[in-house]
């Protein structure tokens, strides 16, 4: 059942009919079962985060806090994913859709993987490397959409190629631009962020080539855009494109429903463009977050940290990334642990927390609106009235 009124022509994943807007995933527990369930409540696609999701769970917190158990912290961390499924599936009262973000480099991402079938997700989205494997992995849940997030045309040609010859398709594609936004990147290196090849008119159009090429109905695989869409206006234009539907990540992190302390959602919305920087992450990929204190600190020292990066122990003991710059002393990539600056930013700590956000600005300026605003706005064009 669709809630909201749009013009736009709706979005059809499996045999589900859903708004065409899709919230990202955003961690550690920045998008959870409230900002999800509220979005599928009225009729759109929700996301959860898969990762360390115990920090919205005083119990399972208690357990791992200051245990170095590895696979303590992973059972934990499932148990977690369970539970944020299950509430937002509740929330969501049979409306929309939940899904569920799985980085393809964090370790446990097969189990992640796995837990989100076995828990009711209606979708699995996979972005931060190429899943090949995912129909391998899901193949007991045929019902469960499979989402990869890819950034060109080449990307897509590989995972399509590669599934194909296991008889699977991606039941929609996201295409995320590097060039706009938030978090992990889906680009080599910095200097490849601002790459044309990643223009989304560019990529649709070799994409629906490729479809051709291939033998595929261009209908048969919705194609969404994500990345610094900031208006109905624009939105608009990306459906012309031949875009089925868009996501957008920053816009739903500073809802009301939005999971993170309010003081996450204030930093976001006061950014100002010079306050937002584009980095190398512990994942060896770059990424885009807030200027904040930490942030500012830890850029001025880098290359000083890059230039005698070592191999040690995992700071949080339970090894989150496969690849981790500062555990495996990889001097390209960050030097930071980056599961507890995350945490310190979603529990609202400004002067240590790392705030992933897009380049963009945001559609009610620094205004903390709910989400069904949000979804009126870009599926219509009425802006709230904001004082």
């Amino acid at each position: 059942m669709i809630l909201l009124k749009t013009a736009f022509r709706l979005l059809k994943i499996k045999e589900k009919i859903v708004l065409p807007i899709v919230q990202g995933g955003m961690g550690i527990g920045v998008s959870a079962h409230r900002l999800a369930g509220s979005v599928a409540r009225l009729g759109a696609v929700g996301t959860i985060s898969s990762v360390d999701l115990r920090r919205h769970h005083p119990d399972l917190m208690a357990q791992t806090e200051r245990s170095r158990d590895k696979a303590l912290i992973n059972a934990v961390n499932l148990t977690a994913l369970d539970r944020e499924i299950r509430a937002a599936k509740t929330l969501a009262n049979g409306h929309g859709m939940i899904a569920v973000n799985v980085m393809r480099a964090v370790a446990d991402y097969a189990a992640y993987v796995r837990q989100s079938c076995e828990s009711g997700a209606d979708a699995v989205v996979v972005g931060a490397g190429l899943p090949l494997d995912l129909p391998e992995l899901t193949a007991n849940y045929p019902d469960v959409a499979l989402i990869p997030i890819l950034s060109d045309a080449r990307g897509i040609s590989l995972v399509l190629k590669k599934w194909m010859r296991k008889n699977r398709l991606p039941d929609a594609i996201v295409i995320e631009s590097p060039r706009y936004a938030a978090g992990h990147l889906g680009a080599a290196r910095l200097e490849d962020v601002s790459d044309p090849r990643f223009a989304f008119k560019a990529v649709l159009e070799s994409t629906f080539e490729l479809l051709k090429e291939l033998g595929l109905e261009r209908e048969k695989i919705p194609l969404i855009v994500a990345g610094g869409i900031t208006s109905h206006e624009q939105m608009g234009e990306l459906m012309a494109l031949g875009a089925s539907a868009i996501q957008l990540g920053t816009p739903f992190a500073v809802t009301q429903e939005g999971d993170a302390h309010p003081n996450f959602k204030t930093v976001l919305a006061e950014a100002r463009p010079e306050d937002i920087v584009t980095f190398m992450s512990v994942a060896g990929l770059p990424a885009r977050a807030v200027r904040t204190p930490w942030l500012a600190r830890y850029l001025e020292k880098e290359a000083k940290l890059q230039k005698k990066a070592g191999v040690k122990q995992c700071t949080v003991g339970f090894d989150c990334l496969q690849q981790c710059g500062l555990r495996d002393g990889i001097g390209k990539a960050g030097q930071f642990c980056i599961d507890t600056q995350l945490a310190f930013a979603l529990n609202g700590d400004v002067k240590r927390g790392l705030f992933f956000r897009g380049s963009e600005s945001l559609p009610f300026g620094n205004a903390i609106r709910p989400v069904r605003e949000l979804l009126e706005y870009f599926l219509t064009g009425l802006r709230p009235i904001i004082a």
